[in-house]
């Protein structure tokens, strides 16, 4: 069963590039140690009409987001809780050895609105063997 690591991260605007900068390299070193997708999303449309249903409480006012911050949300993507945690031991450990180049540098995000969970996938309609089996239950071929 497919596993995630989901996050909510509050970034000042004017350290949006520094923090898609982090993000960037975060997804090159998760990808080299087996994670199967690495997603950074910056907040767009986060006052959502849901057809005339507001949600009860938005990601920025979950968060604490000031008018001068955005609101990310982050996932990564695993074959299972298992792979999750050999992908990110391999992870931490590269990073603790990069430790020395980012030790100066101010974290670009505020850790105190900072949010991290795993988090067992249950519906999976993306998948291609999702897509396979329904194809060949209706009858179509590959």
């Amino acid at each position: 069963m497919k596993y995630v690591d989901g996050f909510v991260i509050i970034v000042p605007e004017e350290n949006f590039v520094a923090y898609r900068k982090m993000a960037r390299e975060g997804a090159q070193v998760w990808l080299k140690h087996g994670a199967l997708d690495y997603k950074e999303c910056v907040g767009d449309d986060l006052l959502p009409n849901m057809g005339g249903m507001t949600p009860a409480l938005t990601f920025p006012k979950m968060a604490k987001a000031e008018k001068n911050e955005n609101v990310w949300f982050s996932f990564i993507v695993y074959k299972s809780k298992a792979h999750r945690d050999q992908v990110n031991k391999k992870v931490m450990a590269e990073m603790d050895k990069k430790a020395k180049k980012y030790k100066d540098l101010p974290i670009p995000f505020d850790m105190r609105r900072f949010a991290y969970g795993g988090f067992k996938v249950v519906v999976d309609n993306d998948s291609r063997e999702s897509r396979f089996k329904a194809r060949n239950k209706r009858g179509g071929g590959v």
